[in-house]
């Protein structure tokens, strides 16, 4: 991943600390009726006629294979789409859910999301937990980081509604990523059940946001320990001391993987204000706002607009990292108020609605405009969704 200087510049601080945030009423509601526009979008393009599961990529090719995997053997091409692009589709639907308390959203979640979830839910191999798959095909590995993800929805569905079985889910799912830990490395959750070769940030970052999420839910202190714990060992293991980002994965042979992703990084600011909320320790708080600092010196970068308009613009680069690390800096506004990097993300969400949209109503990576995507990851287009969702929710 390309390098941004760790400087924030002037022009970028000065422009986004003078505007306030917008009305709220007005904020929202655009940022709402953008997320069901693209929801809408998503379902139109990607659906399998009647099936509960998405394809892949618009348009769809049925010669594609997943570069993501552990394993060669299992980059084959797929009719659908694998489990970590599939799963965006439940933090969409949630975050416009918690935006607007609609319960049309719920009965997207119940009658379409989770319906076509279970079809990767693996209960052959014990611990049950969700394999990169679906069921009806060859086995496939099981990854601990995409379990997590999933576990923290059916956690966030539950905080929202109420419902055991939401709960209940995401318990039976902490189970499974608990069987990712052990005292290699000192600790830490293993990426890949099946090649149990690097534990990754990717994993125990959002580890540590599921656990302290699953706390807040039950008061279960065992979660806070666990969280705790996952949180001061990546801490420990994978933070770059001369700029505060996080490095990707640690090897059992100690090798550094050093690239660089907005989501790893968000997912430890989220987890700090967690812990911050949790214990009322001020250190955790000042983590999370050294680490948001960086994240924007790192991942925007100066840009002109179209219109001769001057802003900080994400770099180009994987939308759902990007997704995921604006819920650090919503959970961060949330305690502190500080504007700045929920004005950035605004600014930008607005940019691409305007320029990186084609004529499906479905977004290309380049947010400039610049260059339009050939074909479009399903992924790229929930983690839209979600984004302008969770901003409909900021007041």
């Amino acid at each position: 991943m390309k390098h941004v200087p760790i400087y924030v510049s002037l022009a970028c601080l000065i422009l986004f600390s003078s505007f306030e945030l917008k009305k709220e009423k007005t904020s929202a509601n655009i940022n709402h009726e953008r997320a069901q526009v693209a929801l809408e979008s998503l379902y139109a393009k990607y659906a399998v006629q009647g099936t509960n599961l998405l394809r892949e990529n618009y348009p769809f090719d049925d010669k594609y294979t997943a570069t993501y995997l552990a394993s060669d053997d299992q980059a084959v091409p797929n009719q659908y789409s694998y489990l970590w692009p599939y799963s965006g589709t439940f933090s969409a639907v949630n975050a416009i859910l918690e935006a607007t308390d609609n319960n049309k959203y719920k009965e997207i979640l119940d009658t379409k999301v989770l319906p076509g979830l279970e079809e990767y839910f693996d209960q052959k191999r014990d611990p049950s937990g969700y394999a990169s798959y679906i069921n009806s095909a060859p086995e496939s590995d099981r990854f601990y980081d995409d379990n997590v993800w999933l576990g923290i929805d059916f956690t966030d569905t539950y905080m929202m509604k109420g419902e055991e079985k939401y709960l209940d889910k995401a318990k039976l799912i902490w189970d499974f990523v608990a069987s990712g830990m052990d005292d290699k490395l000192g600790g830490g959750i293993y990426w890949c059940e099946q090649k149990r070769e690097s534990k990754n940030t990717c994993s125990n970052a959002p580890g540590a946001v599921f656990a302290l999420k699953l706390f807040a839910a039950t008061k279960d202190r065992a979660y806070l320990y666990s969280g705790k714990d996952l949180y001061e060992w990546t801490q420990k293991n994978l933070q770059d001391p001369t700029d505060n980002l996080y490095f990707d994965n640690i090897r059992l042979d100690g090798k550094i993987g050093k690239a660089k992703f907005a989501y790893n990084s968000g997912q430890m600011m989220q987890a700090a204000v967690l812990l911050y909320k949790a214990t009322g320790e001020d250190k955790y708080l000042t983590d999370a706002q050294n680490l948001a600092t960086a994240c924007y010196n790192y991942f925007f970068h100066d840009f002109k607009g179209a219109k001769g308009e001057q802003f900080c613009l994400l770099n180009k680069g994987n939308i759902w990292f990007t997704a995921v690390m604006l819920r650090g800096f919503i959970e961060l506004y949330n305690v502190d108020h500080n504007p700045i990097y929920i004005n950035a993300f605004k600014k930008n969400m607005d940019y691409a609605w305007e320029h990186s949209r084609d004529e499906n109503g479905l977004f290309s990576t380049d947010w400039s405009g610049q260059q339009k995507d050939a074909s479009i990851w399903l992924l790229t287009q929930a983690a839209m969704v979600e984004m302008y969702g969770r901003l409909a929710t900021v007041k």
